[in-house]
């Protein structure tokens, strides 16, 4: 009696375990790796952006370069200006030039000359007026300085000399009485005391 009695409890309890047993209930949805997350969020981010920086062409503003203009040219037709420093040290425009013709320049006393110790002698030399101011009173050769003056004395101007003109200057010497070989350089000078850039030369022989 007391083993039917065991039995049929034992029957019910598992009875009862069976129909109190877990429930199917959803299983609850997973937690997404928030680290999978971020990486592909990050990878639309570079994505997005590459994609506007290659839509995007820029546009320089740099100004576009041009050429300083010559503060040297002159007006069409007008020599050039050469700057030079006068004697009180300011630098200005000079509209005088003077060039020569190396076959012709020398229209007496060619290099080398022989001359006496003192002999008077007066050398000419053809130029040409290559500024754009005429010559006229007031122009001269000066002494430039080189080696001896000779006593040098220029013969004025009997003309005016206009730009683009060939004149015989001339300037008077006297041989110094040493035996050697002497050089004397002469410049032409402007009514202002403004010296030419250019150098004209003589050079003799004393024996």
């Amino acid at each position: 009696m007391k083993l039917k009695l065991t039995f049929s409890m034992l029957l019910i309890a598992t009875i009862l375990i069976a129909g109190c047993g877990p429930s199917s209930t959803p299983q609850a949805e997973s937690t997404p790796d928030v680290a999978v997350v971020r990486t592909s969020a990050a990878g639309t981010v570079v994505a997005q952006f590459t994609l506007t920086a290659a839509a995007f062409t820029p546009t320089s503003s740099a100004p576009t370069e041009t050429s300083a203009p010559d503060a040297t040219a002159s007006v069409t037709g007008s020599p050039p200006l050469v700057q030079v420093t006068n004697a009180e040290g300011t630098t200005v425009a000079l509209c005088d030039s003077l060039s020569i013709d190396a076959a012709t320049v020398d229209v007496n006393i060619p290099d080398g000359t022989t001359m006496s110790p003192g002999q008077d002698f007066v050398k000419t030399w053809k130029v040409k007026n290559s500024g754009s101011c005429p010559w006229g009173a007031g122009y001269r050769l000066v002494y430039a300085g080189y080696a001896d003056d000779m006593s040098g004395q220029f013969q004025p101007l009997t003309e005016v000399v206009q730009p683009g003109q060939e004149m015989e200057v001339s300037v008077q010497f006297q041989a110094p009485d040493d035996v050697g070989e002497y050089l004397s350089a002469w410049q032409m000078e402007n009514p202002t005391g403004v010296t030419f850039p250019e150098i004209i030369f003589v050079k003799i022989l004393v024996e």
